[in-house]
């Protein structure tokens, strides 16, 4: 799907789109409350992936050519 942006579109600022996202991640949490489910076996494996690569990328300098 292609989305055209025309020139004749608001914007806003950093702080509006800041708060609307700080707004949708509470209404995300308050609705999504872990129900004692565990999550499937594959999006686990992709956070703890995710949380590997955050470590480290907080222990190792950033790589320039």
């Amino acid at each position: 799907m292609q989305m055209r942006i025309t020139d004749d579109s608001e914007t806003i600022d950093r702080a509006t789109s800041r708060s609307i996202c700080g707004a949708i991640g509470e209404r995300l949490r308050l609705n999504m409350r872990p129900d004692g489910s565990e999550l499937p076996s594959a999006l686990r494996n992709l956070l703890d992936e995710m949380r590997r690569r955050e470590g480290q990328s907080l222990h190792e300098p950033d790589r320039q050519n």
